[in-house]
């Protein structure tokens, strides 16, 4: 009797300590098991792939929204003391300069060889994960195709006064500025920034410039293909009054921005955080954001085919521009500010 009491208690005892370890273990693969996300991307967006990736992994992710070269900054300041696991932005100038600045840790080698390399880092710093193109769109009541301009520099021209919209303060303006630079070099670029200024009506966001467009407020703005996608989506065939319009020949205004994600070098949750970048290019990840009616950009990974709203991605005609001519936007703000825009 007192040897089957002392082993029932002894049993008893094992299974307390046997769950005690086991809770331990949980909660400390848990707080393993989790990364911090300060993302530039559409916060739709951004929720919704954060909690496919948490249902796929049973990593938990904590997200910080805010604007790319906000945010940029931020990481620059917080350094080596950031709580920051994870980079995802809108524009890969924001990403070049992190990697300039030494705050990346490399991507895994078979992450990056999911997309293209030009869609990359050239150092291999951070990862392409979807694209955009930089079109104009244009009021069909107010344009016809034929009146609209062949290159983006037209629209600095005097017949363009009072006809054209534009953000400069938006983030994603700031990369065409860039790309400018890089294509006509400074004097070129502030020249035709002021005939911007002179001609256009200024916005805060590429959102009320499409918008603005559509109504009838402006003839025509220098948006990003999505922001035109989501208005016609949101408001259906009947209330969209607009189209966009495709810069031929390789023009500037045809410019093809990657949109792209890193793991910061101080993260401390790096396995974690490079799980997150290869789900973001696998066929899951690239396939909700192609379906998913909300970004409207153009998936990296080869064999997964864009929202049937864009324009075919091989049937574009970007400048020959790459992310390392593009930059880390460091002289765009300051040619805005030059020509008076900011």
């Amino acid at each position: 009797m007192s040897f089957s009491w002392v082993t029932q208690t002894g049993r008893k005892t094992l299974r307390l300590a046997l769950a005690g370890a086991v809770a331990a273990c949980f909660a400390a693969h848990a707080g393993a098991a989790s990364l911090t996300l300060y993302s530039a991307q559409h916060e739709q967006l951004t929720e919704l792939l954060a909690k496919d990736f948490e249902k796929a992994s049973g990593i938990s992710v904590r997200v910080r929204d805010g604007e790319g070269p906000a945010l940029a900054a931020q990481l620059v300041a917080e350094g080596a003391a950031t709580p920051a696991d994870v980079y995802f932005t809108e524009n890969s100038p924001e990403l070049m300069l992190l990697e300039e600045k030494g705050l990346l840790a490399p991507v895994n080698a078979d992450t990056l060889k999911t997309v293209p390399a030009r869609y990359d880092s050239p150092t291999g710093a951070w990862l392409g994960v979807v694209a955009r193109e930089n079109v104009l769109a244009y009021n069909t009541n107010k344009l016809q195709p034929a009146q609209l301009p062949q290159s983006l520099f037209d629209l600095a021209q005097p017949q363009w006064k009072g006809k054209i919209g534009i953000a400069p303060s938006d983030a994603d303006f700031l990369p065409l500025v860039s790309a400018v630079l890089a294509a006509k070099g400074h004097d070129a670029t502030v020249a035709w920034l002021k005939g911007l200024k002179t001609n256009a009506q200024i916005f805060d966001d590429d959102e009320g410039v499409v918008a603005a467009v559509n109504r009838g407020g402006v003839a025509t703005g220098i948006i990003n293909n999505y922001y035109w996608a989501r208005l016609h989506v949101g408001l259906g065939d009947a209330a969209t009054k607009s189209a966009i319009y495709h810069f031929p020949n390789a023009d500037v205004g045809a410019l093809v921005v990657v949109s792209g994600a890193a793991v910061l070098k101080a993260s401390k949750n790096s396995d974690a955080a490079q799980q997150f970048l290869a789900y973001l290019v696998s066929e899951r990840g690239q396939k909700l954001m192609a379906e998913s009616h909300i970004d409207f950009e153009y998936p990296l990974r080869a064999g997964v085919t864009a929202d049937p709203i864009l324009k075919p991605f091989d049937q574009l005609s970007p400048p020959p521009i790459d992310v390392q001519k593009l930059g880390d936007d460091s002289q765009a703000a300051k040619l805005l500010r030059e020509a008076g825009l900011l």
